[in-house]
């Protein structure tokens, strides 16, 4: 089978904007050119990746289950081409650690700044991913460090702790006053809930919640990030989970309220493991060690 790197990052393009043509022109493309890589590509894997809808293309059963490797496949791609450029600009070595978006948000994004200061010859790379993601990337070698919850985990490898955070309950004042507060499971049930989608460590925890009272979580929105979650939440829709500093970061308006959680079952830990492979072996543990919170050495 014959895949370029061009016909992947289409492949990706079109899953994140709905469309071919937006996929087209956010990669440089001709429509019919672009038409022409999908269609070839098909035929190779002889199953259909995209079905037409109103306005644009949605992904199929099939495409779903290739999804995952051809964005690990385009990550790849670029580490190589990151990895080149680390090398020309002079670079001591280069660290891609995946990470959950809330992580990133809270914790990570500060972490990175902070060793940048620290060891400004070291090149580091955050990619956010949902944690079974981060894992089949790890899994795969496509990052060196990865950071996901631990009651999500299945990789076979070393988990380091790294931080814990809680959710909270975000709702509409003009349309839900959830009562009592903390808000029970029970209560919480009853609520129509917008949760990210599957992969992630909020609807796995939904899920194992709803569980535990015998029930089965359908839910009516389904989303990929916190700021599609807040812009249903405004219009009373539904409800949404999420830690309160991502929600805090998004500045949000007196018209949205928070609410506390009853029980443990909203508090999540948070692990790393890292990958030997690509990156230099010191530097890599010098990097995990600053993420761990451990004692280090200076990395060069």
């Amino acid at each position: 089978m014959k895949v370029d790197t061009t016909t992947i990052r289409l492949i990706v393009a079109m899953v994140e904007e709905g469309s071919i043509s937006r996929a087209a022109n956010r990669l440089g493309l001709a429509v019919a050119a672009a038409s022409r890589r999908v269609t070839d590509l098909e035929e190779q894997l002889g199953t259909k990746l995209f079905r037409r809808v109103p306005h644009g293309v949605d992904v199929t059963d099939s495409g779903s289950k290739l999804l995952g490797y051809l964005q690990q496949m385009d990550t790849l791609v670029d580490r190589l081409a990151s990895e080149a450029q680390a090398l020309a600009s002079g670079f001591d070595g280069r660290i891609v650690i995946g990470a959950p978006k809330a992580v990133i948000i809270e914790f990570l994004a500060e972490d990175v700044a902070a060793m940048h200061r620290a060891w400004p010859g070291i090149s580091l790379k955050i990619v956010e991913e949902n944690s079974r993601i981060v894992q089949q990337m790890l899994r795969d070698k496509v990052i060196d460090i990865g950071i996901y919850e631990k009651k999500s985990g299945f990789v076979d490898l070393p988990k380091v702790p790294y931080r814990e955070d809680r959710l909270v309950l975000v709702y509409s004042r003009a349309h839900f006053a959830p009562q009592p507060q903390p808000v029970t499971l029970d209560a919480l049930i009853d609520l129509p809930l917008v949760s990210l989608g599957k992969g992630s460590a909020i609807l796995a925890a939904v899920q194992r919640a709803f569980l535990s009272r015998g029930r089965h979580f359908d839910c009516d929105y389904v989303v990929t990030g916190f700021d599609t979650m807040l812009a249903i939440v405004r219009q009373g829709l539904g409800v949404g989970l999420m830690p309160p500093a991502v929600f805090t970061s998004f500045g949000p308006e007196d018209g949205l309220g928070v609410a506390e959680l009853e029980g443990d079952w909203h508090e999540r830990s948070y692990v790393l493991s890292c990958v030997e492979g690509h990156a230099q072996a010191q530097t890599l543990r010098h990097v995990e060690a600053a993420l761990a919170g451990r004692p280090r050495l200076d990395a060069r």
